[in-house]
């Protein structure tokens, strides 16, 4: 190789070298932002179960079968729709009992409601303990515009960070330019509902006032780091 060919191509990697050092030195500026929105929630989907036992698989997997009947029938008849239910999970065991030497045979089920009206909340409860529900699962509160709400949430996060910049670089004369790196990191906490006693106990005040549910709020939080360049 020629000696000129040799300064070339020291001058391009030079040239290379120096522009990726350049990129790298450019000022930036990372800063976490926070977008908090609380809404309160207008639906529920309700889990519940039942169960029953005795010595007979037979009798008890026709004991659970007609608990489900009647729980189907009730949410028809109460206006629920087909697709706002649905059956989780459905077992049938046996255990052995050593103290009186026998078997038993155990069937559980666990149905889910999508209850998207919650001032029926109550009377849907009641019913389900009239058909033979005897446990709550869990209530998990929702929004029909949640997605709308969390579009809403990311815009301020984002908001709160440029400002954050901004509140940063200020006393420096120097401006926020475009963003370089935007992280992501969204959680939405949901409220665990309160009820005031189980299910044998709601039936026994059926005729008394009652407030059986605080429905709360949910809680959505985006939180983001974002790197600015400086100008």
């Amino acid at each position: 190789m020629s000696k000129k060919a040799v300064l070339i191509l020291a001058l391009l990697v030079a040239g290379i070298s120096n522009a990726q050092e350049s990129k790298a030195q450019v000022p930036q500026i990372s800063v976490t932002g926070e977008g908090k929105i609380k809404i309160i929630p207008d639906q529920a989907i309700v889990t519940v179960g039942f169960q029953n036992s005795g010595k007979d698989v037979k009798e008890v997997k026709t004991l659970n079968d007609e608990v489900v009947d009647k729980v189907i029938k009730f949410l028809k008849k109460s206006g629920v729709p087909a697709t706002d239910y649905k059956t989780n999970n459905v077992s049938l065991g046996k255990s052995y009992d050593y103290e009186k030497k026998k078997s038993i045979f155990q069937a559980n089920q666990t149905l889910s409601i999508n209850l998207k009206d919650l001032s029926k909340y109550d009377e849907i409860m009641m019913g389900l303990n009239d058909a033979g529900i005897n446990s709550i699962q869990g209530v998990e509160f929702k929004s029909s515009k949640m997605e709308d709400y969390e579009r809403e949430a990311r815009k301020k996060a984002i908001l709160n960070a440029k400002q954050k910049a901004n509140d940063y670089v200020s006393v420096l004369g120097q401006k926020v330019g475009k963003a370089i790196l935007i992280t992501d990191n969204s959680s939405v906490h949901i409220p665990m509902p309160y009820f005031k006693g189980n299910m044998m106990a709601m039936a026994a005040e059926a005729d008394a006032p009652r407030e059986t549910l605080a429905v709360g709020e949910i809680e959505i939080v985006t939180n983001v780091s974002v790197v600015f360049a400086l100008e």
